[in-house]
């Protein structure tokens, strides 16, 4: 497996941004694998994804060449979970949705070619947000312990970029015909949730987007795991390869 740290400069954000790239030895091996985008817990860093185990989990894939691993950079610490204006902190978590989809994802993917999003805790929150925003780059969501709700990180506070950014709030919203609908229908949607410690809020956050993209006839796939299975990374490393090797087993790695 190699790995890669590339650091950019981002004309969005105006700043330097990192990720971290984790692909098979062989050169050509993003023509045939699958893009990822893996998001980093709350308030994380690029390296995250590996330091905690993950990329260790997703190793037979990408060595294989069916998975493509990349670990964005966060600024929740700026936006998300932050202090201050929250109009500010909203516009910027936009910037950095831009540069995500505008300036990193188009590094690896080609015309036409799709990605899947991932995460854990705030990376799922991340993950699915993405996913559901735009399902005309991505077609496959892996969302572990996530919170849909936006307002769960800006309180009272509620603008046009707050509601864009929580799914609980516009898929309900969505019009049948909207195009995106008929996109998420093609995709592949897997949401995963424990009923353990600290996994309170996230279970009510990932049953009431199970209920919304039931309701809507949208396929998905909510998995609650036991009232053992704790809001930790223990849980999430067992979780993210039983996932993966269904994935892979229906093909879409």
């Amino acid at each position: 497996m190699r790995e890669e740290y590339p650091r950019r400069y981002s004309s969005i954000l105006g700043r330097d941004m990192e990720c971290a790239v984790f692909r098979a030895d062989t050169p050509s091996d993003i023509d045939h694998s699958k893009v990822c985008l893996a998001f980093p817990p709350q308030s994380g860093r690029h390296w995250d994804f590996k330091n905690f185990g993950m990329v260790e989990c997703a190793r037979p894939w990408i060595e294989s060449g069916q998975l493509f691993l990349i670990s964005v950079d966060g600024i929740d610490g700026e936006t998300w979970d932050a202090w201050g204006d929250p109009r500010a902190r909203i516009e910027l978590q936009e910037l950095w949705f831009h540069y995500v989809v505008d300036e990193l994802l188009p590094e690896y993917t080609g015309d036409g070619k799709k990605a899947m999003t991932t995460g854990c805790s705030m990376g799922a929150t991340h993950a699915a947000n993405f996913f559901f925003r735009r399902p005309d780059l991505f077609d496959g969501l892996l969302a572990l312990s996530g919170i849909y709700n936006a307002q769960a990180f800006f309180h009272e506070y509620c603008d046009d970029l707050v509601y864009a950014n929580s799914p609980i709030h516009f898929l309900p919203n969505m019009p049948a015909d909207h195009p995106w609908m008929d996109l998420y229908r093609q995709s592949q949607i897997i949401t995963c949730v424990g009923q353990g410690a600290w996994e309170d809020e996230l279970l009510y956050s990932t049953r009431e987007l199970d209920r919304i993209m039931t309701e809507k006839g949208i396929p998905h796939w909510a998995d609650y795991w036991g009232y053992d299975v704790n809001h930790d990374w223990p849980w999430w490393r067992r979780q993210m390869p039983y996932f993966l090797d269904n994935l892979a087993r229906k093909g879409y790695l």
